[in-house]
């Protein structure tokens, strides 16, 4: 008995270290995320984003579990008006500089050249004219299309491709990003990704967030599933039909935008924006000004 006794205690005085190392292990968790950590998550999307360009596809829908330690606090972009001596929005430089890590873009290299992109979120009977004012321009630019856009309006989309211009994500249904869980953030892009890869034959690599909201956390999940989160430096509210200012104003607020580096959202639903974009692209030419192409 003795004896028996002896090696129940030598078994528990065995166990002990195994049950308190656990203990320690849980009781020192933390939902913090520090700097080294953020820079551990993005460094993982860079790996995730080389193996997606690899493939040519996006990545399951399975988001990395580390991303779930991002701050997914909700953010909304709009450039403000606040301006450097250049005329470049000072909260782009900001933004740029804070978020890049995660391959978001909010403005440019600071050199004479433009970027056009277009948000499609419903056909308003504008985009052919849009096409038509950049073919004869020569100008390239990224339409940015959900999968009603892209359903609905086939021969357009095919038309974007056709002429040499970038076709963008837009999401699958344009919620707000940083209200979706991982899961589902994540389907959103890569859901329209696949529609738009096996309808079309073309690999989108471009993501706009809807609305322009985003988080942390949203932005590093685009990163993950090798894609670069594209936001703007001009805007003016011209998505509203209902609401448009008249060709004359709406062209001297666009040109009175013009800056180095600068991307542009413009809505295809405007008639003002098919209006102007002619004489807009003379004028940005004339200041010196080269439209380049966002890939």
């Amino acid at each position: 008995m003795k004896k028996m006794i002896a090696v129940l205690l030598a078994f528990c005085l065995l166990m002990a270290p195994i049950s308190c190392g656990k203990d320690s292990a849980d009781d020192g968790s933390s939902d913090a995320v520090s700097a080294k950590e953020s820079s551990a998550v993005a460094a993982n999307a860079d790996k995730n984003a080389a193996s997606q360009v690899k493939k040519g596809s996006a990545v399951s829908s399975a988001p990395p579990a580390e991303l779930e330690n991002l701050d997914n606090a909700k953010q909304g972009w709009g450039q403000g008006k606040q301006v450097d001596q250049e005329n470049r929005p000072v909260s782009c430089t900001q933004f740029q500089n804070k978020y890049g890590k995660y391959n978001a873009v909010f403005i440019k290299e600071n050199t004479k050249k433009i970027y056009l992109t277009f948000d499609e979120g419903y056909e308003n009977g504008y985009t052919s004219k849009i096409l038509d004012a950049l073919k004869e321009k020569k100008v390239p630019a990224v339409f940015f299309v959900t999968y009603d856009y892209a359903k609905r309006n086939r021969d357009l989309v095919q038309r974007m491709i056709a002429e040499g211009h970038v076709v963008g994500n837009h999401s699958y249904t344009h919620p707000s990003m940083p209200t979706l869980d991982l899961s589902k953030a994540s389907g959103e892009i890569t859901d329209m990704h696949e529609y738009i890869k096996d309808n079309f034959h073309y690999t989108m690599t471009l993501f706009r967030p809807p609305m322009g909201e985003f988080s942390e956390r949203t932005l590093a999940l685009a990163k993950s599933l090798g894609y670069q989160s594209v936001f703007w430096s001009f805007a003016y509210v011209d998505w509203d039909p209902q609401k448009q200012m008249g060709a004359d104003k709406a062209y001297k607020k666009v040109v009175s935008g013009l800056h180095n580096g600068a991307i542009y959202l413009l809505h295809a639903v405007s008639k003002d924006n098919a209006e102007i974009l002619g004489p807009f692209v003379d004028e940005a030419r004339k200041q010196g000004y080269e439209f380049a192409k966002l890939s």
